[in-house]
């Protein structure tokens, strides 16, 4: 699962303490790498500093505080469901323990929910349907700057939630995990106002309407990014929605609810339930008044989505894994390229859907490449999610972390040189899911840790020996998600010839209102901006509208 997101800022601090790697410059703004002083760039047009994003009149209290504030109401709402403008009690009386990574001890209850949980929130989506589809513009466009409102002045709970339910660092927890959540919004409400929904071919009105009841279907990783860049859309467009959210990280998920409800969300719009994917999202994707699922999550989970969704042949939009490559060509900045893959795998301890864990080289270049990663692999910190010095924080659980050890072992196993790293937690940390940021050199395509997803700070290097086989080598692989080129003028034709749907050349700045999805077994339909809005809209053709005036 992924998700993951290439499209955010990444805080490569790892790639930046000392040494080669350190000493690339601050590129673009936007961009989002952290320099050793703990500068970084926003691309929100807020005032930042070492706490990363701070939007206007927004005081940023410990997280030990915030904990204390937000603790209470969320674990409480954890325990229930957003249903028709209200928190109610589960049918179901199954709970789930909520597991801090970097203490492995739980600290709150998540309800799960059954196929009558689900149903009475789909239920309540489908009533409200017909008076929300019949909203105006405008007044979804109040909607949203409502949300945005509330979102802003929320974001530390949500900081503060997301550092402990997911032991991201609490920095990054800040910028950008909760971040780009209003980057998102913020894009939706700049789309609405000049989206088109209706527009004439002679005297045929092409319209495009709501889709309807939308089940949407979110990963652990990049928790607050899917959730949003899913329901802005959805409400932008005049559909009703439940929202399922990882079990994994579940009180992002309620705080945000409280968010909607707070910003005058009718009842039945939005309606939040919690579950776990082989129950819950699959009563969604089979429900028959569900008429749209949007899934980010493993391409296994996404085939068992689609296949369940086929019987009522509702539309699957799907963002799936990926094994992306990062293509350095002969004529690149092999430093600044190095820095630049690493930083963004290591970012989120590798929990990244797009993040390009095939490093692919110059033959000649290959030790040199393997050298500098594992500089930027040793500057890491790893350690505890709230200590100022910490660049990554644990894995999300212990399935994962069991998952990320399986694969460093194999890739030992197969015959990979282990430049630095592997099996096992880094020196005196006994207890969390963390791992030790690894680099393999000296990988070939026929071994598991070149085709598997890994999702954990894993680099493999990869030698070409030229442009034909580097664009070869890319595109050897089941997935399609992303793909970064790094090099001169050839680096755009390269990018033209790599099978993905998102290609980054050369660090450019983020771009929010690109398009977001993937090729092959990566998925289908787009997110982000406009390409979001179209896809949770239906296109009905009038003939003869022109004509009827009359």
């Amino acid at each position: 699962m992924i998700r993951h997101d290439m499209m955010v800022e990444r805080i490569c601090r790892c790639a930046g303490r000392g040494g080669t790697v350190a000493r690339q410059t601050e590129r673009h703004v936007g961009v989002g790498h952290a320099s050793a002083a703990g500068i970084r760039h926003s691309l929100f047009g807020k005032r930042v500093g070492k706490q990363g994003i701070v939007p206007t009149g927004l005081s940023w209290p410990s997280l030990t505080t915030r904990l204390g504030t937000y603790g209470d109401t969320a674990r409480m709402n954890a325990t229930q469901f957003y249903i028709n403008g209200t928190w109610v009690d589960p049918i179901s009386a199954v709970r789930l323990p909520v597991i801090d990574p970097a203490t492995e001890q739980g600290f709150a209850a998540v309800a799960l929910a059954d196929d009558a949980d689900v149903d009475r929130a789909v239920r309540a989506a489908r009533a409200a349907f017909p008076a929300y589809a019949r909203t105006t513009r405008e007044e979804r466009l109040a909607l949203l700057l409502r949300i945005v409102e509330v979102y802003t002045r929320r974001m530390p709970d949500l900081v503060a939630a997301l550092t402990h339910e997911l032991g991201a660092p609490t920095g990054f927890s800040r910028d950008p995990q909760i971040s780009i959540g209003l980057a998102h919004l913020e894009k939706a409400v700049e789309t609405l106002r000049t989206y088109r929904f209706d527009h004439s071919r002679g005297t045929t009105l092409i319209a495009r309407e709501p889709a309807g009841v939308a089940a949407l279907i979110t990963p652990w990783n990049w928790p607050l990014n899917q959730i949003v860049c899913k329901v802005a859309p959805a409400l932008a467009t005049g559909c009703t929605m439940v929202l399922k959210p990882s079990e994994m990280t579940p009180l992002n998920a309620v705080i945000f609810a409280e968010i909607l409800h707070e910003a005058g969300v009718p009842p039945g719009v939005f309606n939040l339930i919690q579950g776990e994917g082989p129950t819950a999202g699959r009563a969604l994707a089979a429900h028959p008044e569900v008429d749209l699922v949007s899934f980010t999550g493993s391409t296994r989970a996404g085939i068992d989505v689609a296949r369940t969704a086929a019987g009522t042949v509702k539309r699957v939009l799907q963002e799936l894994g990926g094994k992306s490559p990062f293509v350095v060509l002969p004529d690149a900045d092999l430093a600044r390229a190095v820095a630049s893959c690493t930083g963004i795998v290591f970012a989120n301890s590798g929990q990244s859907c797009d993040s390009p864990t095939r490093l692919l080289v110059p033959r000649a270049w290959h030790d040199e490449a393997a050298a500098l990663a594992r500089e930027a692999a040793e500057a890491c910190v790893v350690g505890a999610p709230m200590a100022e010095a910490t660049t990554m924080g644990p894995l999300v659980s212990q399935r994962q972390y069991d998952h990320v050890q399986r694969l460093i072992e194999q890739g030992v196993a197969e015959g990979a040189r282990l430049v630095t790293g592997g099996p096992g937690r880094p020196a005196g940390l006994n207890r969390g899911y963390y791992v030790r940021p690894t680099v393999f050199a000296d990988v070939t395509l026929d071994m598991t840790i070149a085709r598997e997803e890994i999702f954990g700070p894993v680099v493999t290097i990869i030698s070409y020996e030229d442009e034909a086989d580097a664009v070869r080598m890319a595109n050897d692989t089941q997935y399609g998600l992303a793909a970064y080129v790094h090099g001169g003028p050839r680096a755009r034709d390269v990018a033209r010839a790599i099978r993905a749907g998102a290609i980054f050349v050369n660090d450019p700045p983020m771009d929010i209102g690109a398009p977001f999805g993937g090729y092959k077994q990566s998925g289908n339909g787009r997110e982000y901006a406009d390409f979001g809005f179209d896809d949770f809209t239906e296109i009905k053709g009038i003939v003869g509208y022109g004509g009827a005036e009359g």
